[in-house]
């Protein structure tokens, strides 16, 4: 007999690949030294350090990017838990809860505030949906309570 599993991924919506990435970090630097190159053959040759300066300023915020871009959140019910695993750059955490002990909580900052989802069973609680808008957090709670209060038959 096969348990049945409910799951929800949950990732950042990163619009280049990490080839289309270095792509276009290569074209920044090429052009920017191509042009530093022109400056100094006119005998402005202080542009290339700034040159240099600007690549490593880029290259540093799309290291930073590239840390971030493959976060991502992974809930699944099965067997009567629940396990989060939440990767957040080079950190990897997995979390269980029991199922039938679980609860969902909506909190919201203020009026019109940030909404935050906490999958909860007794004094553990584990914040989801971190990477999704305040609508669709708001939806993935409604989701995870009916999947909670409506196990799926083994």
């Amino acid at each position: 007999m096969t348990d049945r599993v409910r799951c929800w991924m949950i990732k950042r919506n990163c619009s280049a690949s990490p080839g289309q990435l270095a792509a276009v970090f290569a074209s920044i630097v090429a052009v920017s030294f191509a042009i530093g190159a022109v400056f100094a053959a006119h005998g402005f040759w202080l542009v290339l350090p700034f040159v240099g300066v600007e690549t490593l300023a880029v290259a540093a915020a799309f290291l930073c990017y590239g840390r971030r871009a493959a976060d991502y959140e992974r809930i699944e019910i099965s067997g009567g838990e629940i396990a989060v695993e939440q990767v957040e750059g080079s950190q990897r955490s997995v979390r269980r809860l029991p199922a039938p002990w679980a609860r969902v909580e909506v909190k919201r900052q203020g009026r019109t505030g940030r909404v935050s989802v906490w999958l909860a069973a007794g004094a553990e609680r584990i914040e989801v949906g971190r990477h999704l808008l305040d609508t669709r957090r708001l939806q993935l709670a409604e989701e995870l309570k009916m999947a909670i209060a409506r196990p799926l038959p083994a």
